[in-house]
């Protein structure tokens, strides 16, 4: 669950950018700062008696000790154990019982909890976040328990999945410096030395109010939030949180190659990364412009890559691109292509160097640049028809180095993009030097 909705987040995080002037409009967040440090944001949408109510931290798997992979997500789940006041355990059982319902999610750099309730419910939820912020109580057993629950969440979702393992590999190679090429779940014999005193370390170095974000969606008034905030967690001391230092990732000087066989694979598959900016990091320039070249390249039915290698030439069954803005380091562009029946990789791939080269050299037309824009407006207008869609922007966006203005001004940000702008930031990105490419296929040959 956590990785599918630090996914969703990504890709609302890029549809976002796109939204018009006047939709971005009715975002109009209130913010507002505890003397303990913690931030506040309030987006108010009184369309339905509801709310989002979500805690991030500004921490995640990048953030990890070394020698200690997986303990922000570990940690994750260690946070629904109980406090003196709230038995281990009934966290979810006392959202589910007044009507609501909650997860959490793990992601490189952050973590965090929502629930989804009434909106007289509202002060419950925060009253036991603020609680467990704090005040969480963990067991010996506890730990052994959910490490175990861990190990299985890894077996089940990479160990037995040969397409994981290859996006595992894919990123170790991408990211030879940077904690980006560690798995967000952990290495397996690393999650089985997690530990008591690793959970409590963790703990208390990272979840305090200075270093968490409160962000809280729907039927409400921004006054009422803001005293709700007070009562519970303003009370709360703030700790000597470390700044975020991580290890930065030297320029990539030549491409690589990750080529993963397995019994198990009948679908051969194709993908390619290379190391891009994001609106935080690197050539901050390119950000926004990527984001519209990876649709024109990648985005759809419509875009050059399918239209080349699925329609035109029937080589593949799929092909395409995707690309996230945000993100505290350096990110990645990825292409990803599965071939046709009895089409080869390296026939797949010859394919998509030569439709590459040709969109760097000839580029895009403008009425197709438009059509890019205008289609990303729109679904990200219908993204806004979910409640839930804007706390998830401002929190993974506040807690990957952006800040409340920066959100609001990605509209506008976008419709200033240039085809020139568009086109440089693809020429910059899409460079072999930078790039790790991954074949899938079976043991005995490429597959069908």
């Amino acid at each position: 669950m956590s990785r599918i909705i630090a996914a969703f987040v990504i890709l609302l995080t890029i549809a976002a950018a796109y939204m018009p002037t006047a939709q971005a409009a009715l975002f109009h967040p209130k913010t507002h700062t505890l003397a303990n440090g913690m931030q506040v944001v309030v987006i108010e949408d009184h369309r339905a008696p509801v709310v989002a109510h979500m805690v991030w931290y500004k921490v995640g798997a990048a953030d990890e000790p070394a020698g200690k992979s997986g303990i922000a997500h570990f940690l994750e789940h260690l946070m629904f154990k109980g406090t003196p006041t709230v038995a281990s355990g009934q966290f979810s059982k006392i959202v589910a019982r007044n009507g609501g319902r909650d997860n959490a999610f793990t992601s490189y750099d952050y973590t965090g909890y929502f629930q989804n309730v009434a909106k007289d419910k509202l002060d419950l939820v925060m009253g036991m976040e603020a609680d467990r912020m704090v005040n969480l109580v963990l067991t010996v057993e506890d730990v052994k328990t959910e490490r175990d629950v861990v190990l299985e969440e890894r077996r089940s979702r990479t160990d037995n999945s040969p397409a994981a393992q290859l996006r595992e590999a894919m990123s170790a190679a991408q990211y030879m410096a940077h904690p980006y090429g560690i798995p967000v779940i952990g290495w397996k014999h690393e999650i089985e030395a997690l530990n008591h005193a690793d959970a409590l370390a963790f703990y208390k170095r990272y979840y305090a109010p200075n270093n968490a974000i409160l962000v809280v969606a729907g039927d409400v008034d921004a006054e009422v939030v803001i005293a709700l905030a007070e009562k519970h967690f303003g009370p709360l001391a703030r700790t000597g949180t470390p700044p975020r230092s991580r290890p930065q990732e030297p320029p990539q000087l030549a491409a690589r190659r990750v080529i993963f066989k397995d019994a198990r694979v009948s679908q051969a598959d194709w993908r390619r990364g290379y190391l891009a900016p994001t609106r935080s990091a690197g050539e901050v320039k390119h950000a926004v412009p990527l984001s519209l070249f990876a649709d024109l390249l990648g985005g759809g039915t419509t875009s050059l890559l399918y239209r080349e290698l699925v329609v035109k030439q029937k080589l593949a069954a799929n092909a395409g691109a995707y690309y996230s803005s945000t993100g505290l380091d350096q990110g990645r562009f990825m292409l990803y292509a599965t071939p046709s029946p009895g089409v080869s990789l390296a026939k797949l791939e010859m394919a998509m160097e030569q439709a590459l080269a040709a969109a760097l050299k000839d580029g895009f037309t403008a009425k197709a640049l438009e059509r890019s824009r205008t289609g990303l407006l729109a679904a990200a207008v219908y993204a806004r028809d979910n409640l839930f869609t804007s706390p998830r922007i401002f929190g993974d966006a506040l807690t990957s180095g952006l800040s409340v203005a920066q959100v609001e001004a990605w509209p506008d940000d976008v419709r200033g993009v240039s085809m020139e702008q568009v086109m440089a930031a693809g020429r910059a990105v899409l460079d072999m030097r930078h790039s790790v490419t991954g074949l899938l296929m079976p043991e005995d040959g490429e597959g069908k």
